[in-house]
C-alpha cells in the first residue's frame, strides 16, 4: 500500500482551498448565484430553478455547507440556506491579492495553437495544432 502525504498548509491557504473544492462544479456555483441574487432560499426554491433531483441539489447543498460558503438555518420543517458572505469576502481578498501579483510576459501571452514547427506533408493542416510544451522540446523535425 501507498503511502499518504499530509502535509502542513496555513490556515488561509487550507481554507481557500476547502472554498475551491466545495466551488468544483457547475451546479454549485450556479447554487451560490441563486442564493447570491436571493438569499434565504430552501432546497426546493433552488430545485425549481435548477433542472436536477431534489436529493442532487441536497447533497450539492452539504458539499457547499463543507466549504463553509452558505449556512443553514431551520425553521420548522423547512431548511434556510443563505451565503457565508465572510469566506466569500476572504475567497475575493485572496484572488484579488494572487491576480496583482501576477505578471504575464508577453512570449507566455502566446496561444497554444500557434507552433514554430515548419509542417510538411499530408494532413499538416491538422498538425498545425499540436502543444508545444518547452521541457519537451526535441532535436527532432516534423515529416
Amino acid at each position: 500500500m501507498g503511502i499518504t502525504k499530509n502535509l502542513n498548509f496555513d490556515a488561509e491557504t487550507a481554507a481557500i482551498g476547502k472554498i475551491c473544492k466545495a466551488l468544483g462544479h457547475p451546479a454549485r456555483i450556479q447554487i451560490m448565484t441563486l442564493l447570491w441574487k436571493k438569499n434565504n432560499r430552501t432546497c426546493g426554491e433552488i430545485v425549481e430553478l435548477i433542472p436536477l433531483a431534489q436529493s442532487t441539489i441536497s447533497k450539492h447543498l452539504l458539499e457547499l455547507k463543507k466549504g463553509n460558503l452558505v449556512n443553514i438555518k431551520n425553521e420548522g420543517k423547512k431548511t434556510i440556506y443563505s451565503i457565508e458572505v465572510d469566506n466569500i469576502e476572504n475567497l475575493k481578498k485572496f484572488f484579488t491579492s494572487y491576480l496583482s501579483t501576477m505578471e504575464v510576459s508577453e512570449k507566455e501571452k502566446a496561444t497554444v495553437l500557434t507552433t514554430r514547427r515548419k509542417i510538411k506533408g499530408k494532413k499538416n493542416y491538422l498538425k498545425q495544432y499540436n502543444y508545444e510544451f518547452e521541457h519537451k522540446k526535441t532535436d527532432k523535425v516534423a515529416v
